[in-house]
């Protein structure tokens, strides 16, 4: 599956290659329809922007589809296409998912059967993650963008980039995937929930839906917002095997393909199988301790004399087991759709480890897009120490890196460990010192270092964009619904501006081509010395964490 992922991922990215470098290419026939957008919307998509007018763009759009995603939400229940009569959601609960879906991180407070109605998942939640997953990809292509001039021009155009990562990428994807979908059972209606009679003669009610034209683009744009509540587990959005395969290849091959595409767009292909090395490696070192755990089993059941041939099997979906559990849940951390097959509350302290790692890092492939911005900022950081070490000046691909764009990265940095610790340990205060305590607020299903745990992985995954969780936390609150937007806004926006800022500072340094004395950032040795610096800084900033949660869990 991850080899096939790869193998698709180069036809894609020289697709990408074209598209953003203007070349032609075999959705020219397109063109018609994207030169009416921009006619209707009175866009020039030859007018060049600099780093600050993309970003102001960038960002003023998003702020614009929050607000109409928001207020959708409140007003569902008095709309249309809502055959199971849903009400509007409460307030917090729609702000939580507006911004949820607005910033990729598709964190889901609500069961997606029962409390959002077919509008809602039309037109606020899949259109969300279709332009949330383009805007990601047009902050990506700007830091390629702006590494490959030798000029200090414009970076593109906004609404160009985000047009045609729409046309030309995500669409005809998502088309030729809903197709497969459809084939193999996933339903694609504007019918009601069907009543069925169970083997066992109760009669109930299954949600259906237009379930075929969302999963294709949960998974494609790094998204991962689910049309049911079980999310990958339910046999609506998961049908078979055949499902779950082209799952896990269609997560992969939109980040896999970035990787690849700034290779070509660069003309640095060496530098582009560098990355992938670094990522690849660190996706299997997230990778080993989930299957290993999964699979081993849980310890105190093996002491009681039962036979685990199969694995841990607590929260898992049958069809897949803890082998294929194990490996999609990998992928889903490595890569931030935060898709699931199965409960992340029952799986185990080892496994809780990798998951942690694999989304608090962001970089071992990451989001479309994001997940690029992200090694990039590992990049300033790497090429500053290491030129220190050997006493060069710092440069990358042909450009000084001075003091400011050190500063930038290092804050960038910081934030993703500082915001989540922070947003913890205000959530652990409220536990302990609110009258009643949990058996008031209703929030832990376990006490002591898995609770912790819980607690704290709600906030990695919103600040990673991952938007996965442990079923034992009740977030449906206000406190929940509130603090969690905090560090989706912030890991959604902070890198983006910080690699913009950066960028803008890089382009007006003089281009030098490269000597004998240039550090280089494509070899091998420099590889793992980038691999090294990203696990230095993500252990030794997690170390207490991991303790105080998943490690004292699994030692106890």
């Amino acid at each position: 599956m991850l080899f096939t992922a790869v193998l698709l991922a180069w036809p894609v990215a020289w697709l990408m290659k074209k598209t953003y470098s203007g070349e032609k290419n075999l959705l020219d026939f397109l063109q018609p329809v994207e030169r009416f957008i921009f006619k209707i919307c009175r866009i020039d998509p030859g007018i060049e922007m600099d780093w600050k007018q993309y970003l102001l763009s960038l960002v003023l759009i998003q702020v614009f589809w929050m607000v109409f995603g928001f207020v959708i939400l409140l007003i569902q229940g008095h709309l249309f296409l809502n055959p199971a009569h849903i009400p509007g959601m409460e307030w917090t609960l729609a702000l939580n998912s507006a911004i949820s879906f607005v910033t990729s991180t598709n964190l889901q407070h609500y069961s997606g059967e029962t409390g959002a109605t077919y509008l809602s998942q039309l037109i606020v939640f899949m259109f969300l993650q279709f332009v949330s997953a383009a805007t990601s990809l047009c902050a990506g292509v700007v830091i390629v963008r702006g590494l490959s001039s030798k000029s200090i021009t414009g970076l593109g155009n906004f609404y160009r980039d985000f047009v045609l990562s729409g046309t030309r990428i995500l669409l005809p994807l998502c088309v030729l995937v809903a197709v497969i979908f459809m084939l193999s059972g996933m339903p694609m209606t504007f019918h009601g929930p069907g009543q069925v009679v169970t083997l066992q003669g109760d009669t109930t009610q299954v949600a259906l839906g237009p379930v075929a034209a969302m999963i294709p683009i949960k998974e494609l744009g790094s998204n991962g917002g689910g049309f049911y509540g079980a999310n990958c587990a339910h046999p609506f959005e998961n049908p078979n095997f055949i499902t779950f395969i082209v799952h896990i290849i269609i997560v992969m091959l939109l980040p896999v393909a970035f990787v690849f595409f700034i290779g070509l767009y660069l003309g640095q292909k060496k530098f582009s199988r560098m990355l992938f090395t670094v990522m690849l490696a660190g996706f299997i070192l997230t990778l080993i301790p989930i299957m290993y755990s999964e699979c081993a089993g849980n310890t105190h059941i093996t002491d009681m004399g039962l036979a685990q041939s199969m694995g841990n099997m607590e929260g898992k979906e049958v069809r897949f087991g803890a082998f294929y559990s194990g490996f999609y849940s990998a992928i889903n951390m490595v890569i931030p759709a935060g898709t699931v097959t199965g409960a992340h509350d029952s799986y185990l302290p080892l496994s809780a480890v990798g998951m942690l790692i694999g989304m608090q890092v962001d970089a071992f492939f990451g989001g479309l897009g994001t997940g690029w911005i992200n090694m990039f900022i590992y990049l300033i950081i790497a090429v500053f120490i290491a030129t220190l070490m050997i006493g060069r000046t710092p440069e990358l691909l042909g450009r000084k890196i001075s003091i400011k764009e050190v500063q930038v990265a290092v804050v960038v940095s910081i934030s993703s460990f500082l915001v989540p610790i922070i947003l913890t340990a205000v959530a652990c205060f409220s536990l302990l010192h609110y009258p009643g305590g949990n058996d008031t607020l209703g929030w832990l299903s376990n006490k002591g270092p898995h609770g912790f745990t819980t607690m704290y992985y709600e906030f990695v995954s919103c600040m990673a964009g991952n938007g996965s969780e442990f079923s034992g936390l009740g977030n449906n609150t206000a406190f929940w619904n509130l603090t969690t937007c905090i560090p989706m806004l912030m890991g959604r926006f902070v890198p983006i501006i910080g690699a913009f800022i950066i960028i803008g500072s890089y382009r007006t340094k003089t281009y030098v081509e490269p000597s004998m004395g240039t550090l280089r950032s494509d070899s091998t040795t420099f590889g793992m010395f980038l691999f090294s610096i990203i696990l230095i800084l993500t252990v030794l900033s997690m170390f207490i964490i991991l303790m105080l949660g998943p490690l004292s869990e699994y030692f106890k």
